[in-house]
């Protein structure tokens, strides 16, 4: 069986949408319908039902998906394994990420990593925390970064980053002449939200609570599903907002934005290396975050 057939059936099953896997492959929809007939008609049964736009697996689709999931998880081992007999280190890794670290963090030691060994390929996945750690649960993804505790006895976590959450308002804002304000003077201002889910928006919420504010007061005018949507929010003075200062340096620098401090309060929050407990992770996941733990140490404005 065609090993190609159930990676694009197993895409179509995650994403249920035949565009969205053939954005993810890089192949064309055609080429998708056409993997998934062949592999329904080598198997006998009907895997995708197809109504109108949706996409929505059978009940024999939901059996086969684990089955294939497992296939293609095991002939990736079975590449790394033959790898590292080869002295070398080979395969596919799967990798999630919350905003931040995915954006700004994860793809340096991506690239350094792969140019040492360069016969791995790389996925990267980008969500917000609550999609990462869902995804980890259910092995999808070997292991994520993630910029919130998540409390569930299925996961390990590590703390690996320390990042620190900053105000950042309009160069001409009135607020950036002053360049300090009192926690409470938040209240007065419109502010853009990051979306549910978002680690960013959790720990700034708990920070806030910890120091008396309730953050339902906040006067939201926008509630956004990127950090690059909110700080283009801030830049085109929809509102103020609290995002990661990796997010905002090269604006700061470039004074594009400014960053005004909140007296007597710090956002800082660790960022959380995410496992499933009692998953056994391929060689070649084990030797990136080990490379990642070492490398994460000389990271400018980071600690551990």
């Amino acid at each position: 069986m065609d090993i190609r057939r159930l990676e694009v059936f197993c895409k179509v099953f995650e994403l249920k949408s035949f565009t969205k896997a053939a954005e993810a492959l890089s192949i064309s929809q055609p080429t998708v319908s056409e993997h998934i007939r062949a592999l329904e008609k080598a198997l006998g049964e009907r895997l995708i039902d197809r109504l109108g736009r949706a996409v929505i697996p059978t009940p024999a689709g939901k059996v086969f998906y684990r089955y294939a999931l497992s296939i293609i998880q095991v002939l990736e081992e079975a590449t790394q394994a033959l790898g590292q007999f080869k002295g070398r280190l080979a395969g596919r890794l799967i990798l999630g990420a919350s905003t931040i670290p995915g954006t700004y963090i994860l793809p340096r030691f991506i690239g350094t990593f792969k140019t040492e060994h360069p016969d791995i390929r790389f996925t990267l996945r980008i969500s917000d925390t609550a999609e990462i750690v869902q995804e980890v649960l259910e092995t999808n993804l070997e292991a994520g970064l993630v910029g919130s505790k998540w409390n569930d006895r299925r996961l390990l976590l590590e703390e690996v980053f320390a990042d620190e959450l900053v105000l950042a308002v309009h160069p001409e804002h009135r607020w950036a002449r002053k360049r300090k304000i009192a926690l409470e003077e938040l209240v007065d201002e419109p502010f853009i939200l990051r979306e549910k889910g978002s680690g960013t928006r959790m720990v700034m919420n708990r920070i806030m609570e910890d120091q008396g504010l309730d953050p339902s007061r906040l006067p939201i005018v926008a509630e956004m599903g990127s950090t690059e949507a909110v700080r283009q929010g801030i830049r085109f003075r929809i509102g103020v907002s609290i995002l990661s200062n990796q997010a905002v340096a090269e604006d700061l620098g470039q004074g594009s934005l400014v960053l005004v401090e909140i007296n007597n309060v710090r956002f800082f929050r660790p960022l959380y290396l995410i496992q499933r407990k009692n998953r056994q992770i391929t060689p070649l996941c084990q030797a990136f975050l080990a490379y990642l733990r070492v490398g994460v140490k000389q990271i400018e404005g980071f600690s551990v």
